[in-house]
């Protein structure tokens, strides 16, 4: 396998989206595959009219967990650490890919297999791995494609989501010498013949972690494929990364989570594969000699400070925002730059990487609300957009970072005019009257920034003679 040869970064957001915006065939994956995804969901939650109430409840376990966020991570790691589990603590993302290094270091040059994991595609485990010489394969089917396109994942739930069946067929051909073929069934043979030789040999095997429960230090992965399970227990070793906010308190409180997250998600009632590992199994039981949980903070518990930018973390990443993002649909999740795309990627990202460089993700929205809407935990994305949008202008990055964001003096400058012209009537009339004027000669087609918003929209004309001097007639 191979490093990710090519992807934009969040920095170049705009000019990333020209691009896509520019591909023809990106953007019709994109519509099938956002559209069928939609669909699903609205049919699954239609069958659910508890669901606005179950929102509610997760919203109010997430919030519960937030605010005692310490409390909950001692009791899981306590409970885990009693099943036999070994417990480490990475305070960023170089330190949990140290650990993963240590432990594959233990095992000589093994042989690992990895499932699907946004928090190890956040840290660049795999790259890490790569540079000390160990090869780890990804096992999810989307997530093996694009390891074998050198890319990064275009969606949460659906890796591989850009992709047409024809790539797919052209990607097979050229790295694994399969025969051509667009048949799905046949594509789906195909990978599964050359990943299997691979969990059978496999010495270490890492997972990501979908919920950690605090009652009993167990962890819940989901799946549909089958790749998981065979990941965390036929290697002798099972590695699960977790980001610190995946905890939940009580056993009971899956249940909830488990009818929220696959209808949400894939409009399914429920995943394929649910896997609740409880420590490694006993001494001579099948499964991992050996199991280690590494809690991840990497910028979480900066996430925390503020209670506008706390509720990010209750994400449990269905990855429904993006499929009804206007945004998302259109450009896919490479235009990001980010492991985390789509509305709520724009407003993780930030806070995970400072808005030094990811200054231009907080503006990726219409703020329609589509994502608050269908968010199964009730995050208020607009408002974290608008609060991440005000610090960008404001010049200010977010706790925790070091740096600023350097002001827009033109925007700076505009709204400076704006509010000039608006705190005197006389100057309100006068510039009402220059706007009328303008807009007869079609200036505002020419002058930028209003030139490049008017390319695809239409403005409202203004009326000929204002409100005013039309009450002033009638009074006459």
């Amino acid at each position: 396998m191979s490093l990710p040869t090519h992807h934009p970064t969040s920095e170049t957001f705009r000019a990333n989206a020209l691009a896509a915006l520019a591909d023809d065939t990106l953007r019709g994956a994109l519509q099938r595959a956002t559209g069928t995804l939609s669909e699903r969901r609205k049919a699954a939650i239609a069958e659910l009219p508890e669901w606005d109430a179950l929102r509610a409840r997760a919203r109010a376990v997430k919030a519960e967990v937030l605010s005692r966020l310490d409390h909950y991570l001692e009791e899981f790691v306590a409970r885990a650490q009693e099943a036999g589990a070994t417990v480490h603590w990475a305070r960023d993302g170089a330190r949990a890919c140290a650990i993963v290094a240590e432990i594959a270091a233990g095992l000589g040059r093994p042989t690992i297999v990895k499932s699907k994991s946004m928090t190890t595609e956040e840290i660049h485990l795999n790259e890490h791995l790569e540079r000390g010489g160990l090869e780890p394969v990804e096992t999810d089917l989307g997530e093996w494609i694009i390891q074998l396109a050198g890319e990064m994942p275009s969606h949460i739930t659906a890796p591989a989501i850009h992709k047409t069946r024809g790539q797919i067929a052209r990607l097979f051909v050229e790295k694994i010498g399969s025969e051509p073929t667009d048949d799905v069934q046949e594509l789906t043979l195909a990978a599964r013949k050359a990943l299997r030789r691979h969990f059978a040999a496999a010495d270490l095997g890492i997972s990501g972690v979908n919920f950690a429960v605090a009652e009993t230090g167990s962890i819940l992965i989901l799946e549909n494929e089958g790749n998981i399970r065979l990941t965390t227990s036929l290697p002798r070793v099972h590695v699960a990364v977790m980001g610190i906010e995946k905890v939940i308190p009580r056993f009971s409180d899956l249940e909830l989570f488990l009818r929220l997250l696959p209808r949400s998600g894939t409009g399914q009632h429920l995943s394929g594969y649910q896997s609740i590992l409880t420590g490694p199994p006993p001494a001579g039981g099948e499964g991992p000699a050996e199991m280690h949980i590494v809690l991840l903070d990497n910028g979480r518990s900066a996430m925390l400070r503020e209670e506008v930018t706390r509720q990010s973390l209750a994400c449990i990443r269905c990855g429904a925002c993006l499929n009804f993002c206007p945004v998302y649909q259109q450009i896919g999740g490479h235009a990001y730059g980010s492991v985390y795309p789509g509305p709520i990627g724009a407003v993780i990202t930030p806070q995970l990487n400072g808005l030094e460089k990811t200054a231009q993700l907080p503006f990726a929205s219409s703020l329609c609300g589509a994502c608050r809407d269908v968010c199964p935990v009730e995050i208020d994305i607009p408002r974290l957009l608008l609060h991440l949008r005000a610090l960008v202008s404001e010049g200010r990055d977010l706790p925790g970072f070091d740096g600023t964001v350097p002001r827009k003096r033109g925007e700076a400058l505009a709204f400076r005019l704006w509010a000039w012209a608006m705190t005197s009537p006389r100057r309100y009339r006068a510039a009402a009257a220059l706007a009328r004027l303008g807009t007869k000669l079609g200036l505002s087609r020419l002058a930028p920034p209003v030139a490049a918003w008017r390319a695809a929209r239409e403005l409202r004309p203004f009326a000929s003679r204002s409100f005013r001097d039309q009450w002033r007639e009638l009074e006459r």
